[in-house]
């Protein structure tokens, strides 16, 4: 026997909503299969539900396309931070700076590798300690580092940390957005589930064929067992149906 599944995906829900609500639509209520009260329910939900949905699908798109600028921005700031420090190796192999020249920026004694750059957090990191270990080199007078120099280094990382926060601030949206759907699934499942008890109470009397075709109507889906299959075109509704 084919045993109802209610809907699993925001498609299917938002699809056993509005089928539900047209036949509210079209029939009085003494003729509809579901209570007044259910109606008002789905009247409720319906608008907050795609609203939820495209406020999720909207936020994660933003967020996706404003992150390949982002990721451009943080190849450059890394870049940057990489070639300052390596200027600073090189110098002090030259002997242009004293070895003591790393302190400042709060690189180890003797320490000729470029530091990790890989995570955002250790370019943020970096960043800031060559910045503020040129400003106090800068106060003790001593000759700047160049090519690049702080100010050209300071640039790009400011533009990085600009688009990171506002990537933060998309990611909480999101994350926002998520929530909200979250409950509104909760909320639309319990009236789907409602809808579907009271549907197939009122076409109970009928033979098992045309009470699953009755039910159709209002948007209750079938889903035959693989052992079923073969009596599958023992009905043949086109509302029957697996959401998937």
């Amino acid at each position: 026997m084919p045993y109802r599944r209610l809907p699993n995906t925001d498609s299917a829900r938002l699809k056993s909503l509005k089928s539900a609500y047209e036949r509210g639509k079209d029939l009085p209520p003494f003729k509809l299969a579901f209570s007044p009260t259910s109606y008002r329910k789905i009247q409720s939900v319906l608008p907050g539900f795609e609203n939820a949905i495209y406020e999720h699908r909207n936020s994660l798109n933003i967020q996706a396309d404003k992150n390949k600028e982002y990721q451009k921005r943080l190849k450059k700031a890394r870049l940057y931070i990489s070639h300052f420090i390596q200027v600073i190796n090189m110098a002090i192999s030259r002997g242009d700076l004293v070895p003591e020249t790393r302190s400042f920026f709060g690189l180890e004694d003797g320490e000729k590798k470029v530091p990790s750059l890989n995570s955002e957090e250790e370019v943020i990191k970096w960043g800031q300690q060559l910045i503020e270990g040129e400003q106090k080199r800068k106060i003790n007078c001593l000759s700047p580092i160049t090519n690049p120099t702080i100010a050209v280094l300071n640039v790009h990382f400011d533009k990085f940390m600009e688009y990171h926060n506002y990537q933060k601030s998309l990611k909480k949206r999101s994350q926002r957005a998520q929530e909200q759907l979250n409950e509104k699934r909760s909320e639309v499942d319990r009236v789907i589930q409602q809808i579907w008890n009271e549907v197939e109470h009122t076409f109970n009397e009928l033979p098992e064929e045309m009470r699953r075709e009755k039910s159709a109507e209002y948007g209750l889906v079938y889903v035959f067992r693989k052992s079923e299959l073969g009596n599958a075109n023992l009905f043949q509704s086109p509302r029957i149906e697996e959401i998937g």
